[in-house]
């Protein structure tokens, strides 16, 4: 009998010596086995049955040698399934699954039959009391050597009735309810291939009792004739159990299998690959007398038919049974040990145990880290706050304690040696470390990256590189049409959209195919935007070109990073802190919000609100509209740009469609934003959405301004069509550096060293920091980056196109990050509910450098760009202006100067730090950032890049004398993290949106 052949059924022993042969071979079986030693093992190795006959198991059994149980009893992660003892709709008894933990506990509505959200199980103090009561006197069996659910119910039973729990008239109905079938809410779903009863399922092949609730007594007859009869009984039930399995599991033809279902492939992909299951089986059955409880662990996980709703290996099992008359809650106690079995200190314990106590230890622990709520009423989540801190305290000190146990050297000797080895592979592993050499860290970039530079073209060949590509493409485009415009208007044309489209094609390019960070975006940013307007109002106001004055600005800077490089430079970004970031950052933010209604305002200064009769005085909106075309600047119904380039003022609703396009764009960006983490929709459907939110924003604005079909005029994009410059009439392509129209200035010449140190100052900080967020070790990198060897190329690429009067740029913090969240590989195996986990992140050059094709390529869609509104850009600025002020902390302190302390959040900086001092902290850069903006609105522009980095030293020297080092550490932790939200991460197996 296949799944029975390893129990023998025998008739009592006739005389003494065979019944202590018996006795004996048991003894030798449990000791094997390393059964515990539990009440009555001593006093009756052999049970006699009312009946005169027992049940005897005899295997032959070989203890597994060191080195193999060591290899078994390595911990896994656990699949943990909870099934109960129900009645179905036959009134027919089976296992019922109920609950499933993949880290969180999901349960089976019962009105529904389908699962329900994951959930951080709540369990009831008293189910966990009964549960170490339970273990403590029920039967352990450890390394138990069975492959197969009827020979571990053999084993289970007859442990049971060695340990008193049972009696040995139970034995058939006890075995019979252990071997019932299993039924899961995912079998009615499969519809194609519907689960079989277990071959080895005994219940299901000599009967069912048909009670209303519980298993009854009156049965017991029925069922154990047929287990406990003579020989010639037991012939006649194999060869029933033969045929039945004949007729339910025919073989399956040679090299076939039955094909997984979707939900079994669905579910498997969020377990990992190693993953070993925990069977939990708990019912209330009439026939017992006490409750009786079995842990057991297998010596080798097996795989048991048609008992998990998965095919996933079975390591442990926990059966509880037991009549209702015991006050006993079996579903609690079961989601108890299911839970226990989920956390992963418990389970590893559970693989490493060698007894009861062991068990017992690790329930001791668990309830250490474990917090009871008293049982009052609590009217808000606020309040429930401090027991989340409470617990994240407690599991982090248990971290802390583990770490130190396991890395605590134990002589003077080891600390030392410790000590050693982490220096040193801080110190390989660290790309800021300074080699004493000149260009000795440029010659480490070179050497480090370079050797992978193949794989980074093998690396690409993925569907995933290619959806980036897409994606990317657009978020490298709309910004370089954004600042476009406004580096338009801001230097007369001089610089537009075309200059800096073809410069990022062009500089993305040759990053791309030599720098040592690929994943870099190479783009124009809004401090760089300040500056150029800066250098452009000095050079208008001096008599200075403006054009050639950037020539010797980029002369100039290509030697200042030859000299930084040289000297290993880089290592300076350790001392800009969080303190400088947040103002920059902040800075950036503010300034595209401003840019955006400052524009508007002027818009409504330009077309003002006109009234009725003032309307029909002035004429009316045909006649603004044809003064418009004879003046060369708009067209009738969109007011499309001409090359006569005459400002056209008092166009009537024009002020109000720029209001509308502009709210438009931003509320349309922002919502599809935020839609990417709400509950409608399929999770991939949700993430494309809102990837393409600005572009999907764009078009649909310009749609809405193209389709109105009077004559209100609106300003266009100005972009010429082909590859020409912004203005043709004022300049050309390559810039003559003494002097377009006039000889440029000598002493000018010397004294633009001054502002390439301010674009300089502007390229390290954005670039280095964006290298740094790029590098965390969070995401896993494995090719390393290069500090210096990318700084020297943005900045020498920088100077030396300035002679082609093309805009500088640098590494865009925001497109970056989006380009390594595009290219990341999450864990598909994450627990429902949980955070995904990187996997991997696909670190090659070719994304990149398609995009900077494509946006070059973009050049010759400049008649569709010319359909494009500014007021549509002017959303877009107001969009990055107020996402990328999530996640900036000096923002959020900010908002509590306006919070009663009562209402402030849970966080380290607000816990651990005095709220005046707090505020004070608040403060000061808050001054910090009011000087930066004095400084950039006046005729001293030019210098605000200065005066940010003289806040490094004002943090270094002042604030460290005004704040403790506890302080310090709170508020500004001395190391660059990001500053600008990162996309979020959904779990796409239940639809819930989680941050990654």
């Amino acid at each position: 009998m296949t799944g029975v052949e390893q129990a023998q059924y025998q008739k009592v022993p006739t005389d003494e010596s065979e019944a202590q042969t018996l006795a004996s071979a048991d003894l030798d079986y449990m000791k094997s086995h390393r059964f515990e030693d539990v009440p009555g093992v001593r006093r009756h190795l052999v049970r006699k049955s009312t009946k005169g006959q027992i049940v005897h198991v005899s295997k032959e059994h070989r203890e597994p040698s060191a080195r193999h149980r060591k290899h078994d009893r390595q911990p896994h992660e656990v699949f943990v399934e909870l099934n109960e003892l129900m009645v179905d709709k036959n009134q027919e008894m089976q296992w019922k699954e109920t609950a499933r933990w993949i880290k969180f506990e999901e349960d089976v509505e019962e009105e529904t039959d389908r699962w329900g959200k994951p959930h951080v199980a709540s369990l009831s103090f008293r189910s966990l009391l009964e549960l170490r009561k339970t273990l403590a006197h029920g039967a352990v069996l450890l390394d138990l050597d069975q492959k197969t659910l009827p020979g571990v119910a053999h084993q289970v039973v007859e442990q049971m009735i060695i340990s008193d729990q049972i009696r040995a008239e139970d034995r058939a109905n006890v075995l019979r309810a252990l071997l019932l079938k299993h039924s899961h809410p995912s079998d009615e779903k499969d519809f194609s291939f519907p689960r079989n009863i277990s071959a080895g399922s005994l219940g299901s092949l000599l009967g069912h009792h048909h009670s209303a609730n519980h298993v009854g007594e009156g049965a017991e007859p029925a069922v154990t004739e047929p287990l406990i009869g003579a020989v010639p009984v037991e012939h006649e039930v194999q060869i029933d159990i033969e045929r039945e399995k004949e007729v339910l599991t025919p073989p399956p033809p040679a090299g076939i299998t039955r094909s997984k279902s979707k939900h079994e492939l669905k579910l498997l992909e969020k377990i990992p690959d190693n993953a070993e299951a925990t069977v939990v089986l708990v019912g209330c059955v009439e026939f017992l007398d006490q409750p009786t409880m079995a842990f057991v662990r297998l010596q080798e996980a097996a795989e048991l038919d048609s008992v998990l709703e998965v095919p996933i290996p079975v390591r442990f099992l926990f059966v509880l049974l037991g009549p209702s008359s015991a006050n006993m809650d079996y579903h609690e106690i079961g989601r108890s040990i299911s839970t226990l079995m989920s956390d992963k200190p418990f389970h590893e314990a559970a693989y490493l145990a060698d007894d009861r106590h062991d068990l017992l230890n690790a329930i001791n622990e668990f309830l250490d880290c474990s917090v009871v709520l008293p049982p009052s009423e609590v009217q808000g989540e606020e309040l429930l706050r401090s027991v989340a801190h409470f617990q994240r305290e407690m599991l982090k000190r248990r971290e802390e304690q583990e770490r130190r146990l396991l890395l605590e050297p134990k002589s003077p000797e080891e600390k030392a040696l410790l000590r050693l080895a982490v220096a040193e592979a801080e110190a390989e592993d660290d790309p800021l470390r300074r080699t004493g050499h000149p260009f000795g860290g440029l010659i480490r970039d070179v050497r480090r990256r370079y050797p992978k530079y193949l794989s980074d073209f093998r690396d690409a060949l993925n569907p995933q590189c290619v959806a980036a590509v897409i994606f990317i493409y657009f978020a490298a485009l709309s910004p370089a049409i954004t600042f476009g415009g406004l580096l338009g208007e801001k230097t007369e044309n001089l610089i537009g959209v075309s200059e800096l489209i073809i410069s990022t094609a062009l500089q993305g390019i040759i990053f791309c195919l030599l720098g040592a960070q690929p994943l870099l975006v190479i783009g124009f940013s809004g401090p760089l935007l300040v500056f150029e307007e800066a250098f452009y109002t000095f050079c208008r106001s001096n008599g200075l070109e403006y054009l050639v004055g950037r020539v010797w600005i980029g002369l100039w800077l290509v030697l200042i990073v030859l000299v930084m490089v040289a000297f290993e430079g880089s290592f300076l970004v350790r001392f800009v802190s969080r303190f400088t970031q947040e103002i920059f950052a902040f800075l950036i933010s503010l300034i595209f919000i401003y840019e955006t209604f400052s524009k508007l305002a002027k818009i409504f200064q330009e077309h003002p609100l006109h009234g009725c009769e003032q309307a029909d005085a002035n004429g009316t909106s045909e006649d603004a509209a044809d003064l418009g075309v004879r003046n060369g600047t708009a067209a009738p119904g969109n007011g499309t740009w001409s090359p006569a380039g005459t400002q056209v003022t008092g166009q009537p609703n024009t002020a109000l469609l720029s209001l509308v396009l502009m709210a438009g764009t931003f509320f349309i960006a922002f919502f599809l934003r935020k839609f990417k983490n709400s509950r409608f929709f399929p999770g991939r459907i949700r993430r494309v959405i809102g990837d393409f939110g600005v572009p999907i924003a764009i078009l649909v604005m310009v749609l809405v301004d193209y389709s109105i079909q009077d004559t209100t005029y609106t300003q266009k994009l100005k972009v010429p069509s082909g590859f020409s410059v912004t203005a043709p009439e004022k300049r050309g392509w390559v810039i003559n550096p003494l002097g377009e129209k006039d000889p440029f200035p000598i002493w000018m010449m010397v004294a633009s060293v001054l502002p390439a140190i301010l674009v300089f100052i502007l390229i390290f900080m954005e670039t280095q920091i964006t290298t740094l967020i790029i590098s965390k070790k969070e995401r896993m990198l494995q090719k390393g980056s290069g500090f210096h060897l990318d700084l020297l190329l943005i900045v020498a690429m920088g100077g030396c196109f300035a002679l082609f009067g093309l805009p500088w740029l640098a590494a865009a913090t925001v497109r970056s990050v989006t380009h390594a969240n595009a290219l990341t590989v999450m864990s598909k195996a994450v627990a429902p509910g949980d955070k995904p986990k990187i996997q991997e992140v696909k670190e090659q050059r070719v994304t990149g450098l398609l995009v900077a094709v494509l946006v070059g390529l973009s050049i010759v869609i400049g008649e569709l760009l010319q359909k494009i509104p500014l007021a549509v850009l002017f959303g877009i600025f107001l969009y990055m202006g107020v996402t990328s002020l999530n996640g900036i902390q000096f923002y959020e302190r900010l908002q509590l100067l306006l919070m009663p302390p009562k209402h402030h959040p849970d966080l380290p900086y607000v816990k651990k730090v005095r709220t005046l001092r707090m505020h004070l902290f608040t403060g000061l850069q808050l001054v910090c950032l009011a000087v930066l903006w004095a400084v950039m609105s006046t005729v001293a522009s030019l210098a605000f890049p200065f005066i940010l980095i003289l806040t490094v030293p004002l943090r270094m020297f002042l604030l460290a004398r005004i704040f403790t080092d506890h302080e310090m550490k709170c508020l500004d932790a001395n190391e660059a993290e990001p500053v600008l939200d990162e996309r979020e991460g959904i779990d796409e197996y239940n639809e819930m949106p989680m941050p990654v």
